[in-house]
């Protein structure tokens, strides 16, 4: 697979440090966006963080409903490593795609870790093959990251998530079309246990955190005790809070701070 085309914004028309690409996924078969932040960075091999929305969402909505660069240029003059935040469209499915190699419907899996990640080497400047990876998200953005990060330890090194949802089941709360939609040509396919457990040798460091108002706490808290029982090295963190986007402003500011401890101890 390949990226067919690239659409680059024009950075005397864009807002400063932003950058907006247009890919034309092999993957999808179509047209999608992705938004970029600190795309300005000085230097060589300046890291990677993919931040995922969840459903109903799009690429603008973790600057443009959470304020997103806000909260980072506050974290920057606090001393924050740089990163190039990098927040891509789920592809545009349904009401979300739910980043799931889907049979019928396209590849929503390989869009993230193939397309999404050329394209942001091929267009920012500071961003190279050598440059670390890091993966997050919120709700069905949370799931994303999980799976993703625990299928494709190689890529990432360090996975956050916020209020996830942690199964398909979990996923049948915010979506109107059935389940069984999204069929992928393995069973396993969309089970993080199962990605967890699989890799739980190679794993990066996990962090992911839920708000105990939330209605996925107790699937947060289920995958955390699966988590303890296989051993697997992880923090969770609850806080109050519920799905709702001042708690993923306040708390998008624990991912960045994670995956700088991750740079400064690699």
């Amino acid at each position: 697979m390949a990226i067919n085309r690239l659409e680059i914004s024009n950075p005397e028309y864009t807002p400063d440090n932003t950058q907006v690409v247009t890919i034309h996924s092999s993957n999808l078969n179509r047209r999608h966006d992705i938004s970029l932040y600190n795309v300005n960075a000085p230097g060589q091999d300046v890291p990677v963080v993919i931040l995922m929305h969840g459903v109903y969402g799009n690429h603008w909505v973790w600057m443009h409903l959470g304020g997103l660069h806000k909260v980072y240029d506050d974290m920057q003059q606090q001393g924050l490593t740089d990163f190039v935040v990098v927040m891509p469209s789920d592809g545009g499915l349904m009401d979300g795609s739910g980043y799931l190699p889907l049979i019928e419907q396209g590849n929503y899996d390989g869009w993230i870790v193939e397309d999404v990640l050329a394209a942001v080497k091929q267009t920012v400047d500071c961003v190279t093959e050598n440059s670390n990876v890091y993966i997050s998200g919120l709700s069905m953005g949370g799931y994303g990251a999980l799976r993703l990060g625990a299928k494709y330890p190689e890529i990432f090194k360090g996975i956050s998530a916020h209020s996830s949802v942690t199964s398909l089941d979990d996923l049948q709360q915010f979506i109107d079309n059935p389940i069984s939609d999204y069929q992928c040509q393995s069973s396993n396919e969309a089970n993080i246990r199962y990605w967890l457990e699989k890799h739980k040798a190679i794993l990066p460091p996990i962090r992911f955190d839920c708000g105990k108002d939330d209605s996925l706490f107790e699937s947060n808290l289920s995958l955390e005790k699966f988590m303890l029982e296989q051993g697997i090295e992880h923090s969770f963190e609850a806080f109050s809070g519920g799905h709702e986007w001042p708690y993923w402003n306040e708390h998008v500011r624990k991912t960045l701070t994670f995956f700088a401890q991750i740079e400064k101890s690699s």
